[in-house]
């Protein structure tokens, strides 16, 4: 494996009435800005526990709404300035992974000189940020323990990511009863994403990698076998108890210590939502398998093992590729079966539209990829495979 630091700074407070415990965590803290998406959140009783615990404990709020599923720079932007001008002390981010990723922009925006898209395009080192502090309420990202964030540019149709040790929650509260609510369509992209998040950092060319191997085995087993039941069985707090969960650990670093993950596919699919703003777990669940298909010959043996060690194919009489193949097809078969698409065509993306993703996927690095280096030919093959 690979030389490898590994650093988390982020509290993690998991459980039910997890947000009860908010106030000792923002500690002088007397004033935040309140930042979440639409009405779910008030729906699901997130809204009403967050301030009654915090005119409790004395914190004053404002209240940022509106944030969308992919979070524009411009919400950013607004943010940014109603905290600067409420002169807060920390940003509260209340919903899903897309607030959280707005939060960690506003979180710089609001104390920096710098335009946050300059930030986000590598232009602008942040030098400091507000606490971010997060109650999640979607299992999906696990931007509620990572130092991530993905943001749109609505204006120029552009989606990155970019990163920042200084944006790490303080302290994320995980109540899975929050999550009881959530739709059966976002619980399913949910499921995808995470196992998205798993996949970029499992298929690598490093040698010598069980334990990390073994700790991703284990976790999309434990997606796999948890998923559709909770799709049947929306309200069951121990499932949804499980994918919270796992949706964290598939992006806090643990499985990124001593690898080096691939992101291609999450490229390809920023690309494509930055174009058509299709929900991003849509995308991945499309594209991944034909990425699969484009590059499997690189480590074969990486798919068997994915095949008999989560799907339980039987390896008897089976090549190498035989193999690899059948766990695509398995993974394919599985995200369809809880009700992910299939097909671009199924947002209204045709071949007349290859081109456009093909270049904007290029646009920022080049080819990319660290599993197998995509080019032009490359992306578009794997773009026309899922039209």
């Amino acid at each position: 494996m690979q030389s490898f630091q590994f650093y988390n700074p982020t509290r993690l407070i998991f459980g039910r009435g997890a947000v009860e415990r908010l106030p000792e965590f923002l500690g002088g803290i007397r004033r935040v800005l309140f930042l979440y998406g639409g009405g779910s959140i008030k729906r699901n009783g997130a809204y009403e526990d967050v301030t009654r615990v915090l005119k409790q404990a004395g914190v004053e709020w404002v209240e940022v709404s509106g944030v969308e599923p992919n979070p524009r720079v411009g919400t950013v932007r607004r943010a940014a300035a109603i905290a600067r001008e409420a002169r807060v002390e920390a940003v509260l981010a209340v919903g899903g992974g897309s607030v959280l990723d707005a939060a960690k922009g506003v979180a710089v925006a609001a104390v920096g000189e710098a335009d946050i898209w300059d930030v986000v395009l590598g232009r602008a080192t942040p030098e400091a940020a507000l606490p971010v502090y997060a109650v999640l309420t979607l299992a999906a990202t696990g931007s509620e323990m990572n130092k991530n964030s993905v943001l749109t540019n609505e204006a120029t149709k552009e989606k990155y990511g970019w990163s920042s040790e200084l944006v790490y929650p303080r302290a994320s509260f995980l109540d899975p009863a929050y999550t009881l609510t959530v739709p059966k369509d976002q619980t399913v992209y949910g499921i995808v994403d995470m196992m998205s998040h798993i996949f970029e950092q499992y298929f690598h060319t490093v040698e010598n990698t069980p334990v990390t191997d073994r700790l991703a085995e284990g976790l999309l087993r434990a997606i796999v076998e948890a998923a559709p039941k909770l799709v049947e069985r929306l309200d069951d707090l121990a499932l949804r108890e499980t994918i919270l969960l796992a949706g964290t650990v598939a992006l806090n670093g643990t499985l990124s210590m001593g690898v080096q993950g691939d992101w291609a596919t999450h490229n390809i699919e920023h690309a494509v939502s930055a174009l058509f703003d299709i929900p991003h777990a849509a995308g991945l669940a499309i594209l991944f398998p034909h990425w699969m298909r484009h590059v499997y010959r690189v480590r074969p043996e990486r798919w068997a093992n994915l095949a008999t060690r989560v799907f339980g194919v039987d390896p008897a009489g089976k090549s190498v590729d035989d193999l690899a193949l059948a766990a695509i097809e398995r993974l394919e078969a599985f995200w369809q079966g809880l009700g992910a698409p299939a097909r671009l065509r199924e947002f209204g993306i045709t071949e007349a539209d290859v081109e456009a993703i093909v270049e904007k996927s290029l646009a920022r690095r080049g080819p990319f990829g660290h599993f197998m280096t995509l080019d032009a030919d490359d992306v578009r093959a794997i773009v026309r495979a899922a039209l």
